[in-house]
Parts: C-alpha cells; sequence; structure tokens
C-alpha cells in the first residue's frame, strides 16, 4: 500500500468546536432565610442590620466599573433569595460572595444553591464563515497562523458584541433563571451533530426567541467546566407569563424537543435594595 507523503495527505478537518466570546462573570446565590433565628432577636437589632444591609446592597446594585448585583424574592418552597451577581471576573464574584457573607444579615441566609458561569455568545454562522475562510487559504487548523486568524476575528467580534458581553442587569420585575444541557444519551448526542446541521438547528431555535424580542431579556452564560450543568439560563420580563409561553413555544423546535435537558427552575421578583426592609420585615 502506498504510503501518503505530506504532499499527497488529506487536509486536516476543521474543529467542530463552535467559537464563543465571553465577558461578564455571573454567580446565582439561592439562600433560604432563617426566620425563626431573625424573630428572635430585638426589634432595636432587626432595625440596625437591615439598615446596614440595605447601604451595602445599595452599593452593590450598581458599580463604577459597570459591575452590577440585584436581588429578587424567590417563589415556592426552592428558597427565600436570589442574589444574582454581574462581575468582571472570577476575583471580583469572590469578593462579591465575601461581602453578602461579612454582612450581620448574613448570619440569617443559609445557601440553598448556587450557579457559576460567564456570559457567553456562541458564533455558529461566523465560525462556518471563518473556518472555511482559513481552509480557503490553505492555513493548516490549529496551526499558528490559524490562531492568529481566528484572534483577529473574535477580536473585532467581542468589540461589536460588547454591550451583550458585559450588560446591567434588566431592571424587569420577573427574573426566570434555570439551567440546561444538550443531551449525550444512547439514541441522540448534540455534541456528534455536524457544525452544519448545529448551526441549523440553532438558527431555527433562535427564531422563536427573536418572536418574543420587546417582551423578554434573554442573557445566556456558559458553565462547562465550572458547574454542573452547560449553560445558565436568565430570563427577564414585566409578565411572567412571558416565560412559560416562550419556554413552552421553543419546547417544539428540534433543539429542545430533542437535545435539551433542564435543570431546576427559579423565579422571583425584583428587591430593589431600598425594599429590603419591607421583604424581611416579618
Amino acid at each position: 500500500m502506498k504510503s501518503m507523503t505530506p504532499e499527497t495527505a488529506a487536509p486536516a478537518a476543521a474543529p467542530a468546536v463552535p467559537l464563543t466570546l465571553e465577558g461578564a462573570s455571573v454567580l446565582h446565590q439561592m439562600m433560604r432565610f432563617r426566620r425563626a433565628a431573625w424573630r428572635a432577636l430585638a426589634a432595636s437589632e432587626r432595625t440596625d442590620i437591615l439598615a446596614e444591609a440595605t447601604a451595602a446592597w445599595r452599593g452593590m446594585e450598581t458599580h463604577a466599573d459597570g459591575s452590577e448585583s440585584a436581588l429578587y424574592s424567590l417563589l415556592g418552597h426552592k428558597g427565600d433569595l436570589l442574589f444574582l451577581h454581574f462581575r468582571r471576573s472570577f476575583e471580583d464574584l469572590n469578593q462579591a460572595q465575601i461581602a453578602l457573607a461579612r454582612l450581620r444579615l448574613g448570619d440569617y441566609l443559609e445557601p440553598a444553591a448556587s450557579y457559576l458561569s460567564v456570559i457567553e455568545l456562541g458564533l455558529y454562522e461566523s465560525t462556518a464563515k471563518v473556518y472555511a475562510g482559513l481552509a480557503a487559504k490553505g492555513i493548516e487548523p490549529n496551526s499558528p497562523e490559524w490562531n492568529t486568524g481566528i484572534e483577529e476575528v473574535l477580536e473585532r467580534q467581542r468589540a461589536a458584541m460588547a454591550p451583550r458581553l458585559w450588560p446591567h442587569v434588566p431592571e424587569s420585575k420577573y427574573l426566570c433563571f434555570y439551567p440546561m444541557d444538550r443531551r449525550r444519551g444512547e439514541s441522540v448526542n448534540w455534541y456528534r451533530e455536524s457544525m452544519a446541521e448545529r448551526q441549523r438547528m440553532m438558527a431555527e431555535h433562535g427564531l422563536v426567541g427573536r418572536r418574543y424580542s420587546g417582551q423578554v431579556r434573554q442573557i445566556i452564560s456558559g458553565s462547562i467546566g465550572f458547574d454542573d450543568w452547560e449553560w445558565g439560563v436568565d430570563l427577564f420580563a414585566e409578565d411572567p407569563l412571558v416565560f412559560k409561553r416562550l419556554i413552552y413555544e421553543m419546547r417544539f423546535d428540534q433543539v429542545s424537543a430533542v437535545y435539551a435537558l433542564f435543570g431546576t427552575f427559579y423565579v422571583g421578583l425584583r428587591v430593589p435594595a431600598d425594599d429590603l426592609v419591607a421583604v424581611l420585615s416579618f
């Protein structure tokens, strides 16, 4: 059998991994409030603790560098409060977590769950074009020249997508958060589909979300390697019924119907810092 020389060898296949852009670091902290211990305090002590917490939380809601936190009062048994933090780095998230724990109010907050991720934008369409363009120039995948070309594209995209990568926490009244995976079962496996097929399905999936533009704001964060699921989804809206309609409609597209696995859903109402006293005064 004739051996293949470098000149006759088949070109290396382009990577199967789509390009992504990463932005703000995100931490969700779901807490239970220790009501019995709280009620055992003297009224004056509760007042002092809430005054400290309100002042501290007011400062965390908006930072000069664009970092923000938001508080939600959860519905149901899964927790009482959800603290949402957008920061520039994991180090900054750690400082936000420590700052919350240092408050005297922290003695009455019991962790129920948490979720760590980074805001992520998938670039399926751009990936296909970039890979094809580099291959047309004869550039070998994963070579230094290939990596340089990829980084040049990503740098342009980061500048263009900066508002989406580093967003403000929407001021909408309601939040719906849930984690999700792509199925890797015995009969179907998202990660065995071709890049072109995944791109087609994601384009179809995105059409549903665009029909709800103006009614709901969606922020997707990636958590592969950071938490137990692959993505976190935050939905913000003034009407909670929008969450039901959007997610139900998405159940019928191929991405969700065949490949999606969903984790625990959390729904809460936004609590501005100045309303903290009203929420915890009982």
